[in-house]
């Protein structure tokens, strides 16, 4: 998953205000205690941090790969 696949699948999870605002200001502990644009900007993998938000979040794991229709299934 690259950075932009990460944020179009923040954006269709989340819609695209809300998703922001998630990736902004929710801190994710198994992120370390970090944002979602800290972690990325301190270079964890976008797969990761996607995995580390959603279970935050509380989205059902099927959820997680819902993105696969949009091309993000890879664990890359």
């Amino acid at each position: 998953m690259s950075r932009s696949e990460f944020f179009a699948a923040v954006a269709h999870e989340f819609g695209p205000i809300q998703g922001r605002v998630v990736m902004r200001n929710f801190i994710v502990r198994d992120l370390g205690d970090l944002s979602a644009l800290d972690a990325l900007d301190a270079g964890v993998a976008p797969r990761q941090v996607w995995r580390a938000l959603c279970g935050s979040m509380g989205i059902p794991e099927h959820r997680w790969r819902k993105s696969g229709a949009l091309g993000f299934e890879s664990d890359t």
